[in-house]
């Protein structure tokens, strides 16, 4: 309930500012763009994806590795769209992605694996992004005094995103899962789900702790390339702007993204941001010194992209759906068929 009422409040917000603006002003802007500009718009999102899933593979382990990147690709798309349209926030569409896995003989005990590994790395490279965006934040505070307030609030957040991750890392390094395990048994509260699979709990853990100790190169290089999918982000923000005829400069975009990405995912709870994501781009874009029409047009132009990447993880979804059910029917025996 308290989902729904921020989404119907942050539905309501939206509409009030495109209202307050000038719903024909936005339009005039948005017309500028033209069918060009909206397929030129998409090219930093396909970076981004490309190299996010990239990002993944690396991690996966050897069961996985015959997999085409194309199809890890398009499995890391169906996960994602559950990320932005299910109210599990950025995290429904995780298990998914190591389900999807198994229809490739990958076990699921390796799949989550993986998920969780490249989850942690790209946590690791949104907080030392966030950072860097926050430090251009603060250049350009001191040079006209504002953002100020966003600043600080962002710092103290990050500093606690960054304790969070520092503690998810020691406790998956010690058996996160297996702890949990034993802590719901010692309050009383027993999971017949996580009772049922303690083997594979404890496996998964070592698994995690394996791949940590033999695997650190990868675990750079997957931190590595998410935090150059981050920074492809911050291309959109530029290219953007650029088409909405502001100034705009590199450091700025990777600022402006940065803040965006730490109030996006301040906001996890409600599904897919709605709301909170547009309200803080429009006024992020404010304290950066731009108009009023082209702040709500920029926050509207991110929402284009992700209905089009939202469509596209349909199709990947629907597709790999699809050949799951073809495979399992064809290893189950046709009993039409006569002996």
């Amino acid at each position: 309930m308290l989902k729904l009422a921020l989404l119907v409040a942050g539905l309501f917000a939206i509409v009030l500012i495109v209202w307050n603006v000038g719903l024909e002003r936005i339009y005039e802007a948005a017309a500028q763009l033209g069918p060009v500009a909206l397929i030129v718009l998409l090219i930093p999102s396909t970076i981004m994806y490309l190299i996010e899933a990239y990002g993944w593979k690396v991690t996966l382990g050897p069961s996985a590795k015959e997999i085409p990147f194309w199809r890890v690709l398009a499995i890391k798309t169906a996960g994602e769209v559950v990320n932005l349209t299910t109210p599990a926030g950025y995290i429904g569409g995780e298990p998914l992605k190591a389900y999807l896995l198994t229809k490739h003989h990958v076990p699921m005990v390796e799949g989550v694996a993986s998920v969780v590994i490249a989850k942690t790395t790209k946590t690791i490279a949104e907080v030392l992004f966030i950072l860097l965006g926050i430090t251009l934040a603060f250049w350009r505070v001191d040079n006209d005094g504002s953002l100020g307030q966003t600043v600080v609030m962002a710092l103290g957040s990050v500093a606690v995103l960054f304790f969070v991750t520092s503690s998810l890392v020691f406790a998956q390094r010690q058996g996160f899962f297996t702890w949990l395990l034993e802590f719901t048994r010692k309050i009383g509260l027993k999971i017949s789900f996580l009772e049922a699979r303690e083997g594979k709990i404890r496996m998964l853990d070592r698994m995690i702790l394996d791949y940590y100790r033999h695997n650190r190169r990868a675990v750079y290089s997957s931190t590595g390339l998410f935090f150059l999918s981050w920074m492809a982000e911050a291309l959109e923000v530029y290219v953007i702007i650029w088409y909405l005829g502001g100034p705009a400069t590199v450091l700025s975009a990777i600022s402006i993204n940065a803040l965006s990405v730490f109030i996006k995912g301040g906001s996890f709870f409600i599904p897919g941001s709605l709301g909170a994501q547009d309200i803080g781009n429009f006024l992020l874009l404010k304290d950066f010194g731009y108009s009023d029409v082209a702040s709500v047009t920029f926050a509207l132009v991110r929402r284009y992209r992700e209905l089009v990447w939202i469509v596209i993880g349909l199709v990947c979804l629907a597709t790999l759906r699809g050949r799951a059910a073809v495979t399992q029917e064809n290893r189950t025996p046709d009993s039409g068929m006569g002996s």
